[in-house]
């Protein structure tokens, strides 16, 4: 394959993840915007992400061969209908398709309406209305800020007064919208399919961490550490996935005239008796699992994209082809700044960043909050589990903060 001109749209781990693949192909990689360790990899323009017209000149100027936007900014701000009205090759949703994903409420209303199963819930725009449901629903809640996605929007609370104080926080903080949902125990995981919004083919299955300390404590994130495949999540689970969650999706965007077009996560619980429930969507693949799923996909990514985008996936692609590899991830966080964090010259695994500094001595240093995903595959899920720990304890610097569960009670996978 002759080289080619690749323009990628975003600027976390994901995006670093998708850059150093393509680049392994031999293209020429773009990153808008990008950040300062996406630029040790591949070349970052001064683009804000929600700038589709100026990314549209950049993408005419350079010949960009296919554009893939990952961000949630640039999928917010439309990029995807500008390109295509423009004809220009892009992977990813347009705003009005992906609405299931970047608004809780709107992806809670779209379960019920097609009768998907999920969690009881109730989406609120007064404070008031929000608390006189609390007082009598079960409890643990899960509360929601409606758009937003950062650590700060979102807790698992016990108790209606613990409920009733977080809601009125979000309100205070100028949220329109709350979601409320009851939280539901069990087996937390995302079943990612790819689909041009016509066919839809199943990625992966990757079990998810969200909860910040062991054992599913502290604060909830949207991912703080996964593993692929799922071993829990059997083939009838996957085609009853496909079928009934999948299918009724990809059909209802596409009859009321909004294909999806992209990678599309479900986010499900496994509960006790077997049965799943599906608690919204996903664009794209998350930080914490870019990467691993990545590892294990043995499909040309350029190949596939393109097929979604010119419209012949269902013609070119009946499966996707997976290896057998198994991949841990786990993100690692921090509790102070400009620490420097040693012993990353000695791991096996994968180093995905998400924006880490470098002082004048070319050495990583901390930033607060989650610093990077590091990523093992093996040929089995115990030894890629087995390596990320060994690797894992090779890192040190003050502050250092991540999940040592992760995968723990797996054997024999």
């Amino acid at each position: 394959m002759e080289n080619k001109k690749i323009l990628i749209i975003g600027s976390s781990a994901k995006e670093y993840a998708l850059s150093k693949k393509f680049v392994s192909y031999g293209f020429e990689v773009f990153v808008a915007p990008g950040n300062k360790r996406i630029a040790d990899i591949a070349k970052c323009i001064d683009i804000r992400e929600d700038k589709p017209k100026e990314l549209l000149e950049f993408v005419l100027e350079n010949a960009i061969d296919l554009t893939v936007a990952s961000g949630e900014l640039s999928i917010k701000s439309d990029v995807s209908t500008l390109f295509q009205s423009n004809g220009q090759l892009i992977f990813a949703p347009s705003a009005k398709s992906a609405g299931v994903v970047l608004s809780r409420s709107a992806a809670k209303k779209f379960l019920y309406k097609n009768r998907i199963p999920n969690p009881r819930f109730g989406v609120f725009d007064k404070v008031q209305q929000a608390c006189d449901y609390l007082k009598n629903a079960q409890m643990p809640q899960v509360i929601y800020a409606d758009k937003n996605s950062n650590y700060c929007d979102r807790l698992v609370c016990t108790t209606y007064n613990a409920s009733k104080t977080f809601v009125e926080d979000l309100f205070s903080r100028g949220e329109d919208k709350v979601v409320l949902e009851d939280y539901i125990y069990g087996h937390e995981f995302t079943f990612y399919i790819v689909t041009d919004g016509y066919h839809a083919l199943p990625l992966a299955s990757v079990a998810n961490y969200k909860f910040m300390e062991d054992g599913n404590g502290g604060i909830l994130t949207s991912g703080i550490g996964a593993y692929t495949p799922d071993y829990k999540i059997s083939k009838e689970i996957e085609n009853s996935i496909m079928k009934n969650v999948v299918n009724n999706t990809i059909q209802s965007l596409e009859k009321n005239g909004v294909p999806y077009l992209g990678i599309l996560g479900i986010d499900c619980i496994l509960k006790d008796d077997g049965r799943y429930v599906v608690l919204g969507f996903r664009q794209f693949l998350s930080d914490h699992d870019c990467e691993a799923v990545l590892n294990t996909v043995d499909e040309n990514l350029f190949t596939l994209f393109e097929a979604c985008a010119v419209g012949s996936f269902a013609d070119d692609y009946d499966s996707l082809k997976i290896s057998n590899n198994s991949s841990v991830s786990c993100v690692v966080s921090s509790r102070c700044e400009d620490k420097v964090i040693s012993g990353l010259d000695f791991i096996e695994g994968n180093f995905t960043p998400f924006n880490l500094n470098k002082n004048s001595y070319m050495e990583f240093e901390t930033v607060s909050g989650k610093n990077f995903v590091l990523t093992s595959t093996a040929r089995t899920l115990s030894r890629a589990r087995t390596q990320l720990y060994d690797d894992l304890e090779q890192i040190k610097f003050d502050g250092i903060k991540y999940r040592k569960d992760i995968c723990e009670k797996v054997e024999n996978f």
